[in-house]
C-alpha cells in the first residue's frame, strides 16, 4: 500500500470513529510569539571582516528552501529566496504558520538550495490543496483538531512522486528558468564580501526507488558563473551523470561541487559500496566522486548521519538524533542502516584504498538545516519547523493539536537542524568554497561552538600554552580535512585539539577523537578515545568509561544552569596504538553538557508533559585526518 493510500484510509477511519468525539482546538501560544528582538549590531552597521592568514570560522547554512520547491509550497510556504537572505541577516520574516520568525545570531553564509525538479511551478499551478483552500495561520488558530488532522493528511497524500510534481504537471522549462533566475539574482544581490556571503545553488533530489531511499545532493556555486537551468533527477537519477554534467560545467568556469545530505534516508544507498548500477567501483569513479563530493552533510533536521549504535555499539554518544523506526520508514536493521552513515562509510573508504588503491568516500562534513520555511531554526528554545503544514507549531510538533495514532507523524522524532562550519580566511564565496573544496570544515547540530583539530608528528603539549599554537600547528602538521604524510616508523602521530564553547550557549561536557583504521586483513575498525573532559573528570578505571558531567535540565521549565561542563577545553593527544604500516583516520568530536530538547520547549508553552528525550547533548564534528601508509598507491 502506498503513502498516499495509507493516509487516505487513516483520514476515513478518523472520520468514521475518532472525531466525533475529539474535535476540540488547542490553544497553542507558538502561533503568538513575543515581538522580535532587534538585533544588538543590525547588519547595515556590521563590519567588514579582515583577512587572517590563519583562518577564521564562519558559520552559515547550505541548505535551505523556499515556495518554489513543490513539496514546501503544498506544505504551506510562500516565502522567496530574498526572504532566505533577509533571515540569515537578522531580518524578521513570516513563517508559513503566519508568525514572525528571526534568527537569534545573523549568519555568515547560506545558500538558497530549491528542488530543482518542477522548480517554481507549484505556485502557479493553482493547486487544490488545504494551504490554498484558507490561510494556514487562520486554520491553526480557529480549525478544530479534527479540521487540521484532515488538513494535514490532505496535505500528505498531495507529495506525489516524492513531493516534486505539481499535481501531475509536465516539466514547464519557462517556469524553471523563471525560478532559477530569482534564486540567481537573490544570491547576486545580497552577496556582501567580507560581511555576508550568499551562494547559488539548488538541490538534485533523485531516489534508489522510493521516498525513503533519499540521494539527495545540494550544488553549490563557487562564483557567479552558474548553468543556464539546473540539472534535476527528471534529467537523470544517476549520481554519475550528476557528476559528469558539473564536470562539463566546470569546464566552461562554471565551478561548483555536491553536498550528499540524509545518508540516513537513503536505505543505505548513499554510501553503498557499488556504483549506481550494482557494479564495483573503479578508479575513475572515485576520482570523480571525490573531486566533486569532498563534503557530506551529516546534521540537519531530518536527523544525524553520523554514525548508528547498530554500526558502533561501542559508542555511547552514537544515539544522538537517530530517526526511530515508523509507519512509513519500517525496521531498522543493520541492513538498513549500512551504507546510511558517515562514519561507516569512511570505513569502507578506507578498506577500498587498502584492498583497491583509491577511496570513494575521503570526504569532509558540514551541517545545514534543510529548512522549508526559508529559514534556519536550528535553535532548541526558537525551534519553528521544516515545513508549516507538518511542524510549523508546538501542537503540530508535538502531535497535541492531531488526532493522529501513534507512530503516523515522523516530526517528533527530527532535530533542530545543524549549521555548516567553515575555516576560512575571508567571508567571500572564493574562500568559504575552497574551505570546503579542502575539508577544513565541521559540522555542528546547531550550537556555535569553536573547534580546531591538527595533527603532526612533533606537536608538544606546551604548544597549547602559547599564544602562536594555531600558527605553528599549520606549520608542523595539518588541520582538519587534511591528509598526514608518513615520518620515520617510530614516530606517533600526535593531536591538537581546541574548543570553545558557544557564546551564547551551554558549557562543554568532554573532547573525543573518533579513530579509524584497516587491520593487515583489510577489515576496518573503529575505536572512541575521551581525550579531555571539564570538572576535572578522568576515566574510571573499573569501568573504562569518563563519567557522565551530570544534567542540570529542569524539564518543568525547560531551563539549564551552566554550573556544570568548561568553557574552554584543549588537548594535546598521541595515540597509543598508532602502526605505520595500517591506513588510519582519525576526527574529533565535542560535546556540549545537557541543555532542553525543542520538544521540552514545546512542552512549556502548551503545559503537557515533554516526550523523550528531554533533554540532549549538543555537538560539533570535524572532518577527518587520513594518515597514509608509506608506499600505499594512492592517498585514502
Amino acid at each position: 500500500m502506498t503513502i498516499k493510500k495509507i493516509l487516505l484510509v487513516l483520514a476515513i477511519l478518523l472520520v468514521a470513529f475518532i472525531a466525533p468525539t475529539l474535535c476540540s482546538n488547542l490553544d497553542d501560544p507558538s502561533l503568538r510569539p513575543p515581538p522580535p528582538t532587534p538585533p544588538a549590531v543590525p547588519f547595515a552597521e556590521k563590519p567588514v571582516a579582515p583577512f587572517m592568514e590563519h583562518r577564521q570560522v564562519l558559520f552559515g547554512d547550505l541548505h535551505i528552501h523556499t515556495g518554489l520547491s513543490t513539496d514546501a509550497y503544498i506544505l504551506g510556504v510562500r516565502s522567496m529566496p530574498r526572504d532566505v537572505y533577509r533571515f540569515a541577516k537578522g531580518e524578521v520574516i513570516t513563517h508559513g504558520a503566519g508568525y514572525p520568525i528571526q534568527i537569534s545570531r545573523p549568519l555568515d553564509f547560506a545558500a538558497v538550495t530549491d528542488h530543482s525538479e518542477y522548480l517554481g511551478q507549484a505556485r502557479l499551478a493553482k493547486l487544490d490543496i488545504p494551504t490554498n483552500q484558507q490561510p494556514l495561520a487562520e486554520l491553526l488558530r480557529n480549525g478544530s483538531a479534527l479540521e487540521i488532522t484532515l488538513a494535514w493528511l490532505q496535505s500528505s497524500g498531495q507529495i506525489n512522486d516524492n513531493g516534486f510534481s505539481p499535481g501531475g504537471q509536465p516539466v514547464d522549462e519557462s517556469i524553471n528558468r523563471d525560478a532559477w533566475q530569482m534564486i540567481i539574482e537573490a544570491a547576486e544581490d545580497h552577496y556582501v564580501p567580507g560581511v555576508f556571503t550568499s551562494f547559488i545553488g539548488y538541490e538534485w533530489s533523485a531516489d534508489a526507488g522510493s521516498i525513503v531511499s533519499h540521494m539527495h545532493r545540494n550544488v553549490i556555486y563557487r562564483g557567479s558563473k552558474v548553468a543556464d537551468i539546473p540539472f534535476s533527477s527528471l534529467d537523470s537519477n544517476r549520481p554519475e551523470d550528476l557528476w559528469q554534467f558539473l564536470d562539463q560545467q566546470n569546464q566552461q568556469g562554471k565551478t561548483s561541487l555536491a553536498i550528499p545530505h540524509n545518508a540516513n534516508f537513503s536505505a543505505g544507498n548513499m554510501y553503498a559500496p557499488r556504483d549506481s548500477e550494482g557494479k564495483p567501483f573503479t578508479s575513475e569513479y572515485a576520482a570523480m566522486r571525490s573531486r566533486y563530493e569532498p563534503i557530506s552533510e551529516i546534521f540537519q533536521i531530518k536527523g544525524s548521519s553520523e554514525t548508528h549504535p547498530l554500526l558502533s555499539s561501542e559508542d555511547e554518544f552514537a544515539d544522538f538524533a537517530i530517526i526511530g523506526e515508523s509507519l512509513f520508514f519500517g525496521e531498522t536493521t543493520l541492513e538498513t542502516v549500512k551504507g546510511g552513515y558517515s562514519r561507516d562509510a569512511l570505513r569502507v573508504g578506507m578498506e577500498l584504498a587498502h584492498s583497491e588503491g583509491f577511496n570513494p568516500f575521503n570526504f569532509g562534513v558540514v551541517g545545514s538545516s534543510d529548512s522549508h520555511n526559508a529559514s534556519s531554526p536550528t535553535d532548541e528554545n526558537n525551534y519553528t519547523g521544516k515545513l508549516p503544514m507538518l511542524d510549523g507549531s508546538a501542537g503540530l510538533r508535538t502531535d497535541e493539536a492531531l488526532l493522529l495514532p501513534e507512530g503516523i507523524n515522523p516530526v517528533i522524532h527530527w532535530g533542530s537542524g545543524g549549521l555548516a562550519a567553515v575555516w576560512a580566511e575571508q567571508n567571500t564565496r572564493e574562500s568559504i568554497f575552497d574551505a570546503l573544496l579542502r575539508k577544513e570544515t565541521y559540522a555542528t547540530s546547531g550550537p556555535r561552538l569553536n573547534l580546531r583539530f591538527f595533527a603532526g608528528w612533533n606537536y608538544a603539549p606546551a604548544m597549547l600554552q602559547q599564544a602562536d599554537v594555531v600558527e605553528q600547528a599549520y606549520a608542523g602538521g595539518v588541520p582538519m580535512g587534511g591528509e598526514l604524510e608518513a615520518s620515520s616508523p617510530e614516530q606517533r602521530p600526535s593531536f591538537l585539539i581546541m574548543a570553545a564553547k558557544d557564546p551564547q550557549g551551554a558549557n562543554l561536557d568532554r573532547l573525543q577523537i573518533i579513530k579509524a583504521w584497516v587491520d593487515a586483513e583489510g577489515t576496518s575498525h573503529e575505536k572512541v578515545f575521551d581525550i579531555a573532559a571539564a570538572d576535572g573528570r578522568s576515566i574510571d578505571p573499573q569501568t573504562g568509561k569518563l563519567p557522565a558531567v551530570g544534567n542540570t535540565v529542569n524539564a518543568a521549565s525547560a531551563r539549564y544552569r551552566n554550573t556544570i561542563g568548561g568553557a574552554v577545553i584543549n588537548a594535546h593527544w598521541t595515540d597509543p596504538d598508532f602502526s605505520p604500516d595500517q591506513h588510519a583516520l582519525y576526527y574529533a568530536r565535542v560535546l556540549e553538557i545537557p541543555t532542553p530538547r525543542w520538544s521540552t520547549f514545546d512542552a512549556v508553552k502548551l503545559g503537557t508533559t515533554p516526550m523523550e528525550p528531554v533533554s540532549i547533548q549538543e555537538r560539533a564534528i570535524s572532518s577527518a585526518i587520513w594518515y597514509r601508509p608509506a608506499g600505499a598507491s594512492s592517498p585514502p
